[in-house]
């Protein structure tokens, strides 16, 4: 089986920025080689309402739907247009002041991507 090349970023939720806490609630995994960009989220309602009592979900939900939109290379308002997955990832991958805000940019190699974001979000996110 031929392995692949990827990169990731873990999407965290940072509901006070000035306060640097924060939840992993998803992971955005890109392979140039594999022609490969998805996100994946996990949203624990009760954990991160535990760390801000008073955030709104649906809003947090939102905001992780669109980062799902613009990997799957879908128009939204506000987003890059569709493209290469490249500068999409590149996109997804800078740092901004938001709410959910891209960890650093991580690397590996798989032989399937799809399993690879699946497994990553697992270890990464699920609590359970």
């Amino acid at each position: 089986m031929t392995t692949v090349d990827y990169q990731y970023v873990v999407l965290r939720l940072v509901p006070r920025v000035e306060r640097e806490e924060f939840v992993n609630v998803g992971v955005v995994l890109y392979s140039q080689e594999a022609d490969f960009l998805e996100a994946a989220f996990e949203l624990d309602g009760a954990r991160v309402l535990a760390l801000a009592p008073d955030l709104d979900l649906d809003a947090v939900r939102a905001a992780l739907e669109t980062v799902c939109r613009v990997a799957a290379g879908e128009r939204s308002p506000g987003t890059p247009p569709p493209g290469r997955p490249g500068p999409r990832f590149g996109w997804l991958s800078a740092p901004r002041s938001t709410i959910v805000q891209p960890g650093p940019v991580h690397g590996g190699t798989t032989q399937d991507p799809a399993a690879t974001l699946e497994h990553l979000v697992g270890v990464l996110v699920r609590t359970r």
